[in-house]
């Protein structure tokens, strides 16, 4: 039963995906999910205890991809964020279609329901956290410090990365030019913008300075 688990959650997870997308979150029951992952109620409560609890589980996996991208993306050692074009390039992250309208609608559903607001917004806390130390790691091996909060970085981060694929998904609905590159160069030009070298000095009342 242990070994087949992980297989479990991947078809219930795989087959929420796929529904959440195809008609909507709110729409989408749990006896179908289980008959489009080929699998049992029992098999589903066995590992959920609610579709809510099943999307913070593809809320996990999708981060854990996007985390994958932002180590890549993040300068190396002695790199400046935001030194040139060329040297801080992001690596090209693919718009998940299906995951941007799946989130976006579950996001929506979260405010509307205050109780399941809680849980989505302590879910992306530790979500953020972990992007902050990412974050704050990535500016200490370039050389430099950040002139706010990691924690608002990281959120602002997240902000014009999902903004960015929504732009990216409804261009390409309505036909238009898809500026595919906003995104990672909005990522880049706030690490730059909002850090500056370690051996800045630092003056009695705060204040940065060179």
């Amino acid at each position: 039963m242990t070994k087949r688990r992980p297989l479990t959650v991947t078809a219930l997870l795989d087959a929420a995906m796929g529904l959440f997308a195809e008609q909507g979150y709110g729409a989408t029951s749990i006896p179908e999910i289980c008959a489009r992952a080929g699998l049992t109620k029992g098999a589903f409560y066995s590992n959920f205890a609610t579709k809510d609890a099943l999307f913070l589980a593809l809320l996990d996996r999708s981060w854990e991809r996007r985390a994958e991208w932002i180590r890549r993306a993040m300068p190396a050692g002695g790199e400046q964020a935001g030194a040139s074009e060329e040297r801080t390039r992001l690596p090209e992250l693919v718009v998940d279609r299906q995951w941007t309208l799946v989130s976006t609608e579950f996001s929506l559903h979260a405010i509307r329901h205050p109780e399941v607001a809680k849980l989505l917004v302590e879910h992306e806390l530790r979500v953020r956290s972990e992007l902050a130390i990412l974050v704050a790691g990535a500016l200490e091996r370039a050389g430099r410090i950040p002139t706010i909060p990691v924690d608002e970085l990281a959120r602002m981060i997240v902000a014009v990365s999902e903004g960015s694929d929504i732009q990216a998904l409804t261009d390409t609905a309505a036909g238009a030019v898809v500026h595919s590159g906003l995104g990672p160069r909005a990522v880049t030009g706030l690490l730059g913008h909002f850090s500056v070298p370690a051996a800045s000095v630092i003056a009695p009342d705060g204040s940065l300075s060179q």
